[in-house]
């Protein structure tokens, strides 16, 4: 005896999913063609970097690196002398890499953690207490964002030059420790949406708006503290005018700079393409480590915080 099973007719949700939709097709070639569009200047850097000045031009049409070789990133580091340099088409000249670097890192840091913790500051008075004229003074903050910063770029170096701050890390820092705009607005909004109710019962335990600040407030927006500050570090970390406006010596200048520096300087009449790949790529990184480490928190605090 033989027993036949019919199959049981597939829902028409499944059989959606697989017919051709041209909406969906479209969507996803569109999203390629972005993420094509967005990794193939790193993927141009990189084989740049990787290869020798004097075959670029001639392999100018070649994906691939042109007679491959590391001696682009030996000179960044310091380990490759001027005459190879010379001998694989550099042009000879060096780049203090491990001194602009840690000038960066104090500079990003520095500005970072400042203008974080006074803007949390800031917001949580604009947030929280009643004073007379607060939206006034916090549309005013808003408004500034619309002022372009090469408008305020002169009065500030005025004002560091008359303070004797050229050509210190202080004078580099000081536009930049402070609040800023957005810091405030993106910091005053995840404040707003926040509880009120433990506050509120720590001030019938006496405790005064500094004291709720820091041990209530503070410990309750680590999420969107942390990702101002991630902003606020890649924002700082490519930060070129003003550090060269003000910083022209090695002992203050940072990496973005100590690369325009670098480019200029060619005794043979062309920049060394090679080199300054390399020690941009080598720049980039922490920037691009930090950005995929976080990226997911730095959407989900955006969302929370109620920016649209």
């Amino acid at each position: 005896m033989t027993t036949t099973t019919s199959r049981a007719p597939q829902p028409a949700a499944a059989r959606r999913r697989r017919s051709f939709n041209p909406r969906r097709a479209g969507a996803w070639a569109l999203l390629v063609l972005a993420i094509a569009v967005s990794v193939l200047p790193f993927l141009w850097v990189l084989r740049t970097a990787l290869s020798t000045n004097g075959a670029l031009a001639s392999q100018s049409a070649s994906l691939l690196p042109a007679d491959f070789t590391f001696g682009a990133f030996m000179r960044v580091f310091g380990l490759q002398s001027p005459a190879d340099a010379v001998a694989e088409g550099g042009s000879g000249a060096a780049i203090d890499f491990w001194l602009y670097l840690r000038n960066s890192i104090i500079f990003s840091s520095i500005t970072t953690a400042g203008a974080v913790f006074f803007s949390a500051m800031a917001a949580y008075a604009f947030a929280r207490l009643r004073w007379k004229g607060r939206n006034a003074v916090f549309s005013l903050f808003l408004g500034t964002m619309l002022v372009p910063p090469i408008f305020t770029a002169l009065p500030n170096f005025l004002l560091i030059k008359n303070l004797d701050l050229l050509n210190t890390m202080l004078g580099m820092v000081l536009p930049y420790v402070f609040m800023t705009p957005f810091a405030i607005f993106f910091l005053r909004q995840f404040f707003l949406n926040m509880s009120r109710e433990v506050e509120e019962a720590a001030m019938l335990d006496g405790a005064k708006h500094l004291r709720i600040f820091f041990q209530i407030v503070l410990p309750n927006a680590a999420a969107p503290l942390a990702t101002l500050a991630l902003l606020t570090f890649i924002g700082q970390w490519n930060e070129y005018f003003w550090p060269l406006l003000v910083g022209s010596q090695d002992d203050v200048r940072v990496l973005q700079v100590g690369l325009g520096v670098f480019k200029s300087q060619s005794p043979q009449g062309a920049p060394d393409w090679s080199g300054l790949m390399a020690a941009t790529l080598v720049s980039a990184l922490p920037v691009l480590v930090l950005f995929a480490a976080f990226g997911k928190r730095i959407v989900n605090s955006i969302g929370f915080s109620g920016i649209k």
